[in-house]
């Protein structure tokens, strides 16, 4: 029963994150990715502190942002941040960032991470016992 969980929430561009053209600087795009992980963890109970309070970081190993649109400051924008199950240890990610005002697609991206143990930083190979948890509890296996 593999299928995906969403979660939306909607920023504002603020003026720290536009350069002197007034567009927001590409890197910030993926602090909004980040934005995106952060509330999914939150509505979905994965978030990092809930990994490492169960004995693990997850770097992130992959990563790709393609970009459409740009946006400017005081946009609001809608990060849409979409959890694709996998059989392997890892933790995968797809996001879509949207004009809230005009639906427009402004980026698109995805990013994999991995489990590592939090005290030797040794990769976990198997889905740990709590992401199998996980993802009983969010009906995906």
């Amino acid at each position: 029963m593999q299928h995906s969980l969403t979660n939306t929430i909607e920023i504002e561009v603020k003026f720290s994150d536009v350069d002197m053209l007034g567009v927001v600087w590409h890197g910030n795009y993926i602090r909004y990715f980040e934005d995106g992980r952060e509330a999914f963890g939150r509505q979905y109970g994965l978030g990092y502190m809930d990994v490492y309070n169960a004995g693990f970081i997850v770097p992130i190993v992959n990563l790709n942002c393609d970009y459409k649109r740009f946006l400017r400051y005081e946009d609001k924008v809608i990060i849409e941040t979409i959890y694709t199950p996998a059989q392997s240890a890892k933790i995968n990610f797809n996001y879509r960032l949207l004009k809230a005002k005009t639906g427009e697609l402004i980026v698109k991206g995805s990013s994999m991470q991995v489990f590592v143990h939090r005290d030797n930083f040794e990769l976990q190979l198997t889905n740990p016992d709590f992401f199998v948890d996980w993802k009983q509890k969010q009906g995906l296996i």
